[in-house]
């Protein structure tokens, strides 16, 4: 019997032991680092007073100048904008019905005449923007009507790969090359400039982002079946034709027109004015004004700029440094006045609650 129980004895504590060793084992608790536990070295700063009215008075003291070199640079950029999409249509066409049917009517003469004026010396390069309002390039659908694919490779792509170019993917049963809604709708209002009856030459080269040249459009794609190419059916034509001769990687138009815009009013470079322009140069402008801004409300509008260091005319970067530099500088001057009037000394224990007046010998404190 004994030599039983002290069998019995042995296998329960050898078990014992088996189950805090798988127990040490199993567990998940963490093995002790100062960095785990979080007793590493720290900066703790405190935050007095003098040290918060000196922040906010730094931060304004930074970003007022900040504001005003950004504003003088801004200032500097010289920029004329004309709207012409209802200024190169008859005076009698008074509602966008009208004014839908005649932008449609091919027998119709759809240049004009346009003068703008010089304000100040404008330096070259003078870049030549279109302008178009309330026009969506960022809504779903549209963005997702292209076939990236097919652009860089052509027609060797799946028919999958240019689901997404519905209703733009077929031409009869023929492949659109390039397809969808955003090539077929590309921008094709012209602008000829002159001054003096001389023409004002007009570059259209690198006018787009090199990387999407050379790694979105392929240079081996040309144009195909392409709905704007149309000479008959013209209901099916969206906007500019393309030249069936010149790969896609060359058309630099329609580079500029596939990076979609993300907000409704956006411009789009058309090309640059190699030359200077003197100050109350007068520059003559003809525009064919044919691209479809009627049927959605939109408005165009054509736009010469120069550029400065920071880039082109943009008041709102130096405004908001203004601003918060200014806000700084008053919440500074508040926080000095504050402290000034009723100064509270680091660390006073007068201000614990326990030793606040009111508070008797007998209060219990929880």
């Amino acid at each position: 019997m004994n030599s039983n129980g002290a069998s019995t004895s042995g296998i329960s504590n050898v078990a014992a032991g088996g189950g805090t060793l798988s127990a040490k084992k199993d567990s998940k608790k963490p093995k002790y680092s100062r960095f785990t536990q979080q007793e590493l070295p720290a900066c703790k700063p405190l935050l007095t007073p003098g040290w918060v009215i000196t922040i906010f008075m730094l931060v304004g003291v930074i970003f007022i100048p900040i504001g005003v070199i950004a504003l003088v640079a801004s200032n500097n950029v010289v920029e004329i904008v004309e709207r012409y999409e209802t200024e190169c249509l008859p005076s009698d066409l008074t509602d966008n019905t009208q004014r839908l049917q005649y932008i449609q009517d091919d027998t119709k003469n759809k240049t004009c005449q346009r003068v703008l004026k010089v304000p100040s010396h404008m330096k070259q390069p003078i870049y030549v923007y279109y302008q178009l309002d309330n026009f969506y390039q960022n809504h779903r659908r549209y963005v997702k009507s292209r076939s990236d694919k097919q652009l860089l490779d052509g027609a060797s792509v799946s028919s999958s790969d240019t689901d997404n170019c519905k209703p733009e993917k077929l031409l009869g049963n023929k492949t659109i090359i390039p397809c969808g809604l955003i090539a077929w709708s590309l921008f094709n209002d012209t602008y000829q400039f002159k001054i003096g009856g001389q023409s004002l030459h007009v570059n259209k080269k690198g006018i787009s982002w090199k990387s999407d040249r050379e790694h979105k459009f392929g240079k081996n794609v040309y144009p195909a079946n392409f709905p704007n190419n149309l000479s008959t059916n013209t209901s099916l034509i969206g906007g500019a034709s393309l030249d069936l001769n010149k790969s896609l990687s060359e058309d630099e138009d329609l580079i500029v027109w596939m990076r979609t815009a993300a907000l409704p009013t956006f411009r789009k470079l058309y090309g640059k004015i190699e030359e200077d322009l003197t100050a109350n140069m007068t520059i003559d402008v003809t525009i064919k004004n044919v691209y479809n801004t009627y049927s959605f409300g939109g408005k165009k509008k054509l736009v010469l700029s120069t550029t400065s260091w920071l880039g082109g005319k943009n008041d709102f970067l130096g405004i908001a440094y203004l601003t918060v530099g200014s806000l700084c500088i008053f919440l500074a001057l508040v926080f000095f006045l504050v402290h000034l009037k009723n100064p509270r000394p680091l660390g006073d224990t007068n201000y614990l609650s326990w030793n606040k007046k009111g508070l008797t010998s007998g209060t219990v404190l929880h």
